[in-house]
């Protein structure tokens, strides 16, 4: 094959990976997310607006590791030596097959692993194109994978059970010192939550910075320095400003006030000021100009851009405005009243750790689940490029990693909002101190198995989470076992739908008639 041959394929599968990121982001983007949004701690455009930069970083910084185990883990890339083309048409029908069958599940609020759906893809154009010698089914091919989907959830309920245990009995359950054990617990949390992510950014690193040569010593100092630093903020400023934000009452605090908090004084606020006497917040007046036409103006060119670029707006609006926290509330009041309820005050220390936690766990999301939009695409690139199979390691292009992330960041602004109702409120009852232990559970179990090469399932890592910290509570009717169900249903039919529709989509496509 010559180099540049087959470039309508190559535009395709362009197409596809985008498509595919933007169907990761619209449901496995909401795993990191979901519990922050049930919990309240933030609301759905803010999370969408933290996650634009977690998501995307996580991608660049970290993503490249787990689209090689994608690309070249499953498939024996050595059968199609001969035939580089098919192997560019193969990926190609593994990605719209699992592109569609994602973009489906999420109109239907299922949670369904978009590693299981590439994998499987990949899986059934494999068997098409070669049978089933075609796989490799070691432990270094789909061996760890396969094992990893099944350890996965487990690993994760496990920490976040920890987490919330040792959580609930030193800190929640002491009523009375519950707050004053909180504030002390904060600064170690955090300090905890910067070590684990920080070490697992400067361990193993963007390739291209060469982080893998570091010196221990050199990794050590870093770690311990940024958690210094952390330690400090933590205790001499965050600390202060949830004493005086919660116990203090003081309204008019704003969250970049946490910075400068030892330096500035009490602060309060009447907010009766701005409002008219029915109650209705007062908003500036819009004024128009007396020479301005505005039946004609409207008529021009420019304005038509601008109400062009307005109905986008407006369409992204009605996405991220989705009620989401209080989703079919009432259909789970009964479920939810057999949660334990703990102090609000206390509770709300927590809201900021679980922000912290779901960004973590995003930018995990990020490192891991774009693989499952760029691994193939990226063997399209590289034979598409070169017009050889590539059999030997190769770094993945930041342009590539960036590609996937713009996507998956566009997918959860614009239809994430489906998966987020399922994952909420709907499976158990959800706090910040919960929502933190899971969170923190699913992203120490997704980071590291990026680093080891896993691309696990996000989805099975925080369904197992939230099912383990539900059962905290002590009672299992705490827990939504049908809508578990549901999921579970949706997980074990993923497999074979893809595998079989890409591999009928493939042989059609290879062996058609070509005269």
């Amino acid at each position: 094959m010559e180099p540049y041959s087959y470039s309508w394929l190559f535009i395709i599968g362009a197409i596809t990976a985008f498509a595919s990121g933007f169907g990761i982001g619209a449901n496995d983007v909401s795993n990191s997310f979901s519990a922050s949004i049930a919990s309240k701690a933030l609301s759905l455009k803010q999370a969408c607006c933290i996650a634009i930069f977690t998501e995307f970083l996580g991608a660049l910084l970290l993503g490249a590791n787990t689209s090689e185990t994608i690309g070249g883990g499953i498939i024996k890339l050595s059968l199609f030596l001969n035939r580089p083309e098919l192997l560019i048409l193969a990926m190609v029908c593994a990605m719209v097959v699992s592109t569609i069958w994602v973009l489906f599940a999420s109109s239907r609020g299922w949670p369904v692993s978009t590693t299981h759906s590439i994998v499987g893809a990949t899986i059934g154009v494999g068997v098409a194109a070669f049978g089933w010698e075609a796989i490799d089914w070691s432990f270094n091919g789909m061996g760890k994978i396969i094992a990893s989907w099944f350890i996965a959830p487990i690993v994760s309920g496990v920490v976040a059970s920890i987490v919330f245990l040792v959580t609930k009995y030193l800190v929640l359950e002491h009523r009375e010192s519950s707050f004053q054990r909180s504030l002390m617990a904060v600064p170690i949390y955090l300090c905890i939550i910067v070590i684990i992510n920080t070490f697992e950014i400067v361990y193993k690193g963007p390739s291209n910075l060469n982080l893998d040569n570091l010196k221990p010593y050199i990794i050590v100092s870093v770690i311990v320095g940024i958690t210094i630093i952390f330690a400090i903020f933590g205790h001499f400023f965050y600390v202060q400003y949830l004493r005086r934000k919660i116990l203090g009452k003081e309204n008019g605090l704003r969250w970049y006030h946490v910075f400068v908090i030892p330096f500035i004084s009490e602060r309060y606020e009447n907010t009766a000021d701005n409002t008219a006497e029915n109650g209705i917040e007062k908003q500036e007046r819009i004024e128009i100009e007396e020479n301005e036409d505005v039946s004609s103006s409207l008529n021009t060119k420019k304005n038509i851009f601008q109400l062009y670029l307005a109905a986008i707006g407006k369409f992204a609006a009605r996405s991220v405005n989705k009620e989401v926290a209080d989703y079919k509330v009432q259909e789970n009041k009964e479920m939810h009243d057999l949660a334990i309820k703990y102090d609000p005050d206390t509770e709300s220390l927590y809201s900021f750790l679980q922000i912290l936690t779901a960004s973590f766990a995003s930018f995990a999301h990020g490192s891991n689940d774009v693989s499952n939009a760029v691994g193939p695409f990226f063997i399209i690139y590289l034979t598409y490029h070169s017009g050889t199979i590539q059999l030997g390691e190769t770094t993945t292009p930041i342009w590539i990693l960036a590609l996937g992330g713009l996507a998956i960041d566009l997918g959860l602004i614009l239809y994430g909002y489906h998966v987020m109702r399922t994952l909420g409120n709907r499976i158990t009852y959800q706090s910040p101190s919960r929502g933190f232990s899971l969170e923190l559970g699913t992203s120490l179990t997704i980071v590291t198995a990026s680093k080891l090469g896993l691309p696990i399932s996000t989805t099975h890592c925080v369904t197992g989470a939230t099912t383990a910290v539900g059962l905290c509570n002590g009672n299992a009717k705490a827990i939504n076992w049908r809508l578990l169900g549901l999921c579970f249903f949706s997980w074990i039919i993923t497999v074979p739908v893809v595998a079989l529709l890409a591999g009928c989509i493939y042989s059609f496509a290879a062996h058609a008639p070509s005269q």
